[in-house]
């Protein structure tokens, strides 16, 4: 399935898997988050407006709510960047905990 948005100078179609990896990315560029869970992400197209659910795991220790602000404001940057959608609603659902870390390599 794909999203296409047109005007009268033409239009412009954007694959589901494009829009879907928008969101993935933009989520786990955050950090806090630990990763994506299940599907990774919903999206629903209106228009040129666009909703999203986006199911993530966070560290333990992090502020949920800090995070999930900060993957709503990440996606929103993102998507309206890249595509010509307008974000409607973003719901960020903390779906776990995950205790592992990746381990930070020192720079000499």
């Amino acid at each position: 399935m794909s999203f296409k948005l047109s005007d009268m100078t033409g239009g412009v179609t954007y694959g589901r898997k494009v829009v879907n990896s928008i969101i993935s990315l933009a989520a786990q560029e955050i950090n806090g988050v630990a990763g994506l869970q299940g599907r990774g992400c919903r999206t629903e197209v209106a228009g040129g407006n666009i909703n999203v659910d986006v199911f993530v795991d966070v560290f333990a220790g992090e502020n949920c709510p800090d995070v999930a602000f900060r993957v709503q404001e990440n996606i929103k940057r993102n998507i309206e960047t890249m595509t010509a959608f307008k974000v409607d609603v973003i719901n960020v659902n903390i779906l776990g905990v995950s205790s592992k870390r990746a381990p930070v390599k020192e720079v000499l």
